[in-house]
């Protein structure tokens, strides 16, 4: 029996288990043994040399993100409309068999877009290229899930659904546990509050399940099985996604004004141009962009080419400024002066730790150098040996 129809006999096993107080482990255990098959099902196979046909796209600019959906539900006539860069666009399903990059300048930044081939139903078991798709949206910064407007609900459910079942966590946090594998002991079981979903029992059978027996575990929520399954799988991706819903030119009003107020939502219709400005300043609220002017000693700040910084890659902080500058440069600073909404007063003198906002202004200021055998002017020391028998003696006046 192979990994796929272990995965249906289990999940025809959970769908016909009633759900109470008595079932509640063995469903529990029953989790924890389909997210191991999926994880089986993610790893290329045994004497394998390469990682299989995939898309090789390079990374470009500040930041990446991904179109998703179903096949004709206008993702390459997004693109284009967005880039400029032409995709191929038809009336027929799969009009894009491969991956399609395209550059948004937008804020003197520039974002890659990703146009992927539409996905189906069971593309996380490897149906129509779909763990491609899914590995080029695990590299992404943001994902834009596009959907049609006149289509069922459904849509949504199953490309979460597809997606979750590989790993990624649409528009969620980390769970708060702390975990950590140790060699003897036993295992700790440690909570901060009251836990409704899990208790020590079920904790254990789960661990058991992976051979683990030697643990430390806290949890610092109320977290579900789910929750701590993921924490345990230490594989999960935690991204931003937007539901982008196209073709709201041919629903009512009160259809759109529906879907336009359901959390994470923008509305938008390629055919007419309508509310694509709104996508792109929802996309660069939700990727955290932080771009930061240089400003020379004694010069006017240059508005041109800022630094562009993030909290997902690497950090906002003047350290983090510095280091993207060069790093050598971050040991050659005294201090930054900073002006912006991040400055309590224009300049402020800041430190490496100090977080950096949007449109601020940086000037460095460097550590001097030290003179050879004093600071400054003055000679703090002498360069005459210490012991007088050791001075040179002078010569002798002529007489």
């Amino acid at each position: 029996m192979g990994i796929i129809e272990k995965i249906k006999e289990i999940e025809a096993e959970m769908a016909r288990t009633q759900k109470n107080k008595a079932t509640e482990y063995h469903l529990g255990q029953l989790k924890a043994k389909i997210a191991k098959l999926r994880t089986q099902l993610l790893e290329p196979p045994k004497g394998s040399s390469g990682g299989g046909e995939g898309f090789e796209v390079t990374k470009f600019g500040h930041g990446r993100v991904a179109l998703i959906g179903f096949p004709s539900v206008g993702k390459s006539t997004l693109l284009t409309m967005l880039t400029g860069t032409h995709s191929e666009s038809a009336s027929y399903e799969f009009t894009t068999l491969t991956c399609i990059p395209g550059i948004i300048h937008y804020n003197d930044t520039k974002i890659q877009l990703l146009d992927l081939p539409g996905i189906i139903e069971g593309a996380s078991e490897g149906k129509g290229r779909g763990r491609q798709v899914i590995a080029v949206a695990k590299s992404s910064d943001i994902v834009l899930m596009v959907l049609d407007a006149s289509k069922s609900e459904g849509h949504r459910q199953i490309l979460t659904r597809e997606l979750e079942a590989v790993g990624l966590r649409l528009n969620k946090r980390p769970p708060q546990i702390y975990f950590k594998k140790k060699k003897t002991g036993g295992i700790s079981f440690n909570s901060t509050l009251p836990l409704t979903h899990v208790d020590e029992k079920l904790c254990y059978q789960i661990l058991h399940e992976y051979k683990i027996h030697n643990a430390e575990i806290l949890f610092r929520e109320d977290a579900t099985v789910d929750d701590l399954i993921d924490v345990i799988e230490g594989n999960r991706k935690y991204m931003k996604c937007i539901y982008v819903y196209n073709k709201i030119d041919v629903v009512g009003i009160d259809d759109v004004d529906r879907l336009a107020r359901q959390p994470n939502s923008v509305v938008i219709s390629c055919n007419l141009k309508l509310n694509l400005d709104r996508l792109l300043s929802r996309m660069w609220d939700e990727m955290g962009l932080v771009r930061v002017y240089t400003k020379p000693q004694g010069q006017q700040p240059d508005f041109s080419d800022p630094v562009v910084l993030s909290a997902d890659r690497g950090g906002c902080s003047v350290e983090d400024f510095c280091n993207h500058i060069h790093r050598s440069l971050v040991k050659d600073v005294k201090y930054v002066l900073v002006w912006g909404i991040s400055a309590r007063h224009y300049p402020q003198h800041c430190g490496l730790s100090h977080i950096l906002r949007d449109e601020d202004v940086v000037q460095i200021v460097k550590k001097k150098e030290k003179e050879e055998g004093g600071r400054g002017r003055f000679k703090s020391h002498s360069n005459a040996p210490a012991r007088i028998s050791d001075r040179e003696k002078k010569a002798p006046l002529k007489t």
